[in-house]
């Protein structure tokens, strides 16, 4: 196997780079490598650290065959530097460099705003391990809690290739920024994490499952437009982090329908039509569907706020210098400049929420949003779909992208799901109808008891569909003794 696709062993730190005759970034990572470890065992699973756990590990980078299955405790996890194989003759694909060839080595012009874009990236991968960290405790199954376990040592691992850019490309400020990504913390009051949305906290499992399919949907979105970089070795590395990220939208996806299954058949059984009978659907140990939409209303305002401001002079800089293109760029058809080109942006205009055509360049962060919102609008209806299948008159909706906003053209106004324009007695009076309450903790709080016999699960959650790499259904997926 070429070493383009083919994961070498020969040192500390398994790696498709040549590492082991690059030894002056090996001996810088090889330094970094005992304060990851310090961070995983402070910040990672809590509890869980000396389980056996079946976990997928990278062989190569190849789509086929590229992980292999077996038990291994957590802190000896082979995490590494993985680049997806070079595209020969490959050239920049947009912006003002569009045609060149790319960079191999950071164009000095652009080397700040190359730097805070990795930094970004990489600062978002540690923070939803330290976000899950107590997951485990209360995991409704083995088979959820080896899910969350993976999302994990595959985050820890995206951190890995962020460190691994900032210690081989700017030199003492990579190494430093490659500290800072291991001193901030998730919700730390003095060093938080830097995007609002890996601050907030993760207390139950719903909110995870909601997590993985909103928040990391927003990872993906950026990860593809990072992939079409004209910096050569960021489009590699996020190339098979996508390969990746695709389980951990899978855990989300698959785990609300989960929900919605159980809480659909448990209220057929019981012969209850209305879902807005809250007491007596709790009263089955289920979550009611209206809970399920309040928290589908948070997760999916708060990960738009990841997005940033609808206008941007940065996102326009990013494209123009050929550092971050647009989501799945080549299958877009345009010039690929967008010099004079214009975009509809969602904007308040006299005391409305009106859409206004505005310069392409600038509204790149509007247009990468939109194509996040339309992927999530699949992903609901396939929610939808487990819903009807089950008779229940009920249906999920993505509120409106100005409501409950804490960043762009909407955060100073109060919007409701369907974006009616409310004053503030008015949104303080219906708030609790939108969002979760206290109530909706406690009660989700409440059925968060942890169930470890394997192919068991809790009341609330109804098996998966399919079992792990052909497992039988009562697989031990992590191995805890009794």
């Amino acid at each position: 196997m070429s070493q383009s696709t083919h994961v070498a062993y020969d040192t500390l730190i398994p790696n498709n780079v040549g590492l082991s005759s690059d030894r002056k970034v090996l001996k810088a990572l090889e330094r970094w490598h005992p304060k990851f470890l310090d961070w995983w065992t402070q910040m990672g699973p809590d509890g869980f650290q000396e389980f056996p756990v079946y976990l997928r590990t990278a062989i190569s980078v190849e789509r086929e065959g590229w992980a292999q299955f077996g038990y291994v405790k957590m802190p000896d996890y082979r995490w590494g530097i993985l680049l997806a194989p070079a595209i020969e003759g490959r050239t920049i694909g947009f912006g003002a460099h569009k045609g060149e060839p790319v960079w191999q080595e950071v164009p000095g012009e652009y080397r700040s705003m190359l730097r805070r874009l990795i930094v970004i990236q990489g600062d978002t991968e540690p923070a939803s391990v330290e976000q899950q960290r107590f997951l485990g405790n209360t995991a409704p199954s083995l088979y959820d809690m080896r899910n969350t376990f993976q999302v994990n040592v595959e985050e820890a691992r995206h951190l890995w290739a962020m460190v691994y850019l900032l210690q081989k490309y700017f030199g003492r400020d990579g190494r430093e920024e490659a500290q800072e990504l291991l001193r901030r913390k998730s919700g730390d009051g003095d060093a938080p994490r830097l995007l609002g949305a890996f601050n907030e906290q993760t207390p139950d499992w719903l909110s995870f499952f909601m997590f993985t399919f909103f928040t990391d949907r927003d990872g993906k979105m950026q990860l593809e437009s990072l992939a079409q970089s004209g910096f050569d070795p960021l489009a590699r590395t996020t190339r098979f982090m996508l390969t990746e990220e695709a389980h951990h939208m899978f855990v989300g996806q698959s785990g609300v329908a989960r929900v919605l299954q159980k809480t659909c058949d448990l209220m057929r059984a019981n012969r209850i039509e209305d879902p807005h009978e809250a007491e007596r659907i709790r009263g089955l140990g289920v979550i009611d569907l209206p809970l399920i939409q309040r928290k589908l209303n948070f997760h999916f305002s708060v990960s738009l706020d990841l997005f940033g401001s609808e206008l941007s002079t940065n996102a326009a800089n990013f494209f123009n210098s050929g550092l971050k293109g647009r989501y799945r760029e080549s299958e877009i058809d345009d010039d690929h400049r967008l010099v004079d080109d214009l975009y509809p942006v969602s904007k308040i205009v006299e005391g409305r929420i009106d859409t206004v055509e505005a310069p392409a360049l600038p509204a790149l962060n509007m247009r990468l949003r939109d194509d996040y919102v339309r992927e999530c609008a699949r992903g609901v209806e396939r929610w939808n779909r487990v819903i009807e299948k089950a008779g229940v008159d009920f249906r999920l909706t993505l509120p409106h992208v100005a409501f409950n906003r804490a960043i762009g053209e909407f955060a100073s106004i109060n919007a409701a799901p369907d974006g009616q324009l409310l004053e503030d007695p008015a949104w303080l009076a219906q708030r609790d109808h939108f969002l979760p309450t206290a109530d909706d903790g406690t009660y989700l709080q409440s059925l968060m008891q942890p169930v470890r016999e394997a192919g068991k699960y809790a009341s609330w959650i109804a098996p998966p569909a399919r079992p792990i790499d052909n497992q039988p259904e009562d697989f031990e997926y992590v191995q805890i003794p009794s």
